[in-house]
């Protein structure tokens, strides 16, 4: 995506294709003296004996400018994260294997489900929480960056230029999301970005009006990326949505807590693919048909708390303006795939697109009968304020699970 378009809102830093990726290493080198840089990898068991994760483990190794990596494991026994510990033994950074599910890390839930500070179910969200909350208890780090252990597609010059943006000291910002293509093989993908938040967007846009934060949203190429960089000190009071939530969670924290020029994006791929989610159409609670919902209720809850006012009306309308801007786009994007020789299945399109737009009623529906529901898990702030040794504890826990499970 070699252009220069700037949308007015936020920042976008492309890939100009004009300077290599051991020069921006060397420059990040430099940075590091002063700026140190660690990276958080949210990771299943699973993703461990996939194809992806060997190849991210070699491509970091190569990595000289982190000081430290820090890998939430979730869904692993004893042994399991005894033999995780050895997998990550390849990297040459400073690196701890954060076990999630040890008997300490459960002990320290109890604690927080007894002040009512719990996050409200397992996930994403709450492993990245937890690996924030390390980080914050390390105190050493002035940057942190975030990527997803599935990429398939996965260079180190893709966290290179995660991280230049937010690690330059000559930079404003505070917060970079990624940006790519999502392809793979001979298709266009990312059909939730596409078929979903765009066209809901669009049609937010034309039922409710304008809102700066709306134009907020559209400014980001990739909203739902799961790759982005932020400088630590705002980590205190980031919350972070325990649901599907998560990446347009972030973004509305970011523009919640931050002037748009604190905010960017930038290009750190040509081609991007991870594992991909079933469409699940007859299970609510799973795949893309859970994740739809769950990104609809984080819009619609972030409008309302802006002061927008939602009926069952509005949701009716709603839902049928989004399924006309979904179709008009999937026009477009089918021309732009057959021009670039990708395929895209019309019929598996327009079914993506009828289940999401029953979601968008469906989210509605959940937000009207809980206008009280709060899935963020509480900042680390409040989490200190109601138990001051809780920080502490959990950093102690991590590295006593380190040492002993050798």
């Amino acid at each position: 995506m070699a252009d220069f378009n700037q949308n007015g809102n936020i920042t976008t830093l492309h890939n100009l294709r004009t300077r290599s990726a051991d020069d921006l290493a060397q420059e990040l080198n430099a940075f590091s003296s002063t700026r140190k840089i660690s990276l958080i990898l949210p990771c299943l068991y699973s993703e461990l004996e996939g194809e992806a994760m060997p190849h991210i483990l070699s491509e970091l190794s190569k990595v000289s400018y982190l000081h430290r990596i820090i890998i939430g494991l979730d869904r692993a026994d004893e042994q399991q994260f005894r033999h995780a510990k050895e997998f990550f033994k390849g990297l040459n950074q400073n690196h701890i294997v954060i076990w999630n599910d040890s008997p300490r890390m459960l002990e320290l839930e109890k604690r927080l489900e007894k002040m009512g500070l719990a996050p409200a179910e397992q996930g994403k969200g709450k492993n990245v929480w937890a690996s924030l909350g390390y980080l914050i208890g390390c105190a050493d780090s002035s940057v942190m960056a975030i990527h997803d252990c599935d990429i398939l597609t996965y260079d180190r010059e893709m966290l290179a230029r995660l991280v230049y943006p937010v690690t330059n000291p000559d930079f404003p910002y505070q917060v970079a999301k990624g940006y790519y293509p999502r392809i793979g093989g001979d298709k266009l993908n990312g059909r939730v970005t596409r078929l979903l938040v765009s066209p809901l967007l669009i049609a937010l846009k034309r039922v409710i009006g304008d809102r700066d934060y709306l134009d907020y949203l559209r400014s980001f190429r990739y909203p739902l990326s799961g790759e982005f960089a932020m400088r630590t000190a705002i980590l205190p009071d980031l919350r972070i949505p325990s649901d599907w939530g998560l990446e347009i969670g972030v973004l509305s924290e970011a523009w919640r807590n931050l002037a748009p020029k604190a905010v960017c994006q930038v290009e750190i791929s040509d081609a991007y693919d991870h594992k991909h989610q079933k469409l699940s159409a007859d299970d609510a609670e799973a795949g893309l048909s859970r994740m739809s919902t769950d990104i609809c209720k984080a819009i619609f809850r972030k409008l309302a708390a802006d002061g927008t006012i939602f009926t069952p009306n509005v949701f009716r309308t709603l839902k049928a303006t989004y399924y006309r801007s979904a179709l008009d786009l999937l026009e477009s994007y089918y021309n732009d795939a057959k021009m670039n020789g990708l395929t895209i299945d019309r019929h598996s399109e327009e079914r993506s697109i009828e289940l999401f737009a029953e979601n968008i009623m469906r989210a509605g529906q959940i937000f009207i009968d809980n206008p009280h529901e709060t899935p963020f898990i509480p900042t680390w702030n409040r989490v200190h304020s109601a138990d001051p040794s809780f920080l502490p504890d959990m950093h102690a826990a991590a590295r006593a699970d380190d040492e002993e499970y050798v």
